[in-house]
């Protein structure tokens, strides 16, 4: 099957709740705080099980306030806890086996400041309009999910895209990369992107990074940031000690004008110190010029 209606007709939309302040105003009122996190995938057994995460991811997210967040691996009991979790905010997403099956690449969006204009879905492989394709020998389906919001609040009109690469080959990776670029390339040129997610390959050591970095108008929000923080700390941890090698697998990029105060690699600040994912996130704190 190759037709998209039987995944677009519906967004996942949660009951609307009075909106929490949002931290994007210490970036000045059209701030916005961005962030891509790798939520890891919601088993329900053993030492990381989820029900025993969550409550750490919820602390964690209430205390970052990102106003638009892409997800990776979250499964839709997952997605559905946090969106509950999260009251103020809306998401959007579908499972990379179609429908509510397989992991998604989830974008969430604070609802009272933001509209999605249009949204869409593609797989990373040859036949990318085909619902849970895979053709370049990863055993994980990979995709791609992007929506076009307006910002009430500036009346600014930007996409954000999310996605999660391979973790096994770097073929893929590459494939990946290069679809990714084309698609891109169709968006008219006057029209800001925020591109995001879990590339599962370390910033500026990677091939991949290279393709989606130059020549194509996409800056690194981290290398753009007049601050950062955590600037050594890898992104991924593996629910271990924290590693300070320059590891960054998740990246957010962007193209259009914008001023990036700050980037950092969060870490969890809740009070028992469990690591609520295997990934930290990566946030950035920037606002369209």
């Amino acid at each position: 099957m190759n037709s998209r209606r039987q995944f677009l007709s519906a967004i996942p939309l949660i009951a609307a709740a009075p909106a929490l302040s949002s931290r994007a105003d210490d970036a000045g009122g059209n701030g916005l705080r961005v962030m891509t996190y790798n939520l890891r995938y919601a088993s329900m057994k053993g030492s990381e099980a989820w029900p025993d995460r969550r409550p750490a991811m919820k602390s964690l997210l209430k205390q970052q306030a990102p106003d638009l967040m892409g997800t990776q691996e979250g499964v839709y009991h997952q997605v559905r806890d946090l969106a509950a979790d999260l009251p103020e905010y809306d998401w959007i997403g579908t499972g990379r086996d179609g429908g509510s099956r397989g992991e998604f690449m989830a974008i969430y969006y604070r609802r009272e400041r933001f509209e999605p204009l249009a949204y869409d879905h593609f797989w990373l492989s040859d036949t990318p309009e085909v619902i849970a394709s895979s053709t370049w020998g990863n055993t994980n389906r990979r995709m791609v999910t992007s929506v076009r919001f307006k910002d009430r609040r500036s009346d600014k009109v930007f996409h954000l895209w999310n996605t999660h690469l391979d973790h096994a080959l770097q073929p893929a990776r590459e494939k990946a990369g290069e679809l990714i670029k084309t698609r891109l390339a169709k968006i008219p040129s006057n029209e800001p992107v925020i591109l995001m997610g879990d590339f599962n390959a370390e910033a500026t050591r990677n091939p991949v990074y290279d393709t989606l970095t130059q020549g194509i108008g996409f800056t690194d929000s981290w290398f753009a940031a007049a601050q950062r923080k955590n600037e050594t700390l890898n992104s991924f941890n593996g629910f271990a000690k924290p590693v300070f090698n320059s590891a960054r697998i998740d990246w957010i990029l962007y193209r259009g004008e914008a001023e990036v105060a700050l980037a950092e690699v969060v870490v969890d600040g809740s009070p028992e110190g469990r690591q609520p994912s295997d990934h930290h996130p990566v946030l950035a704190r920037m606002t369209w010029k």
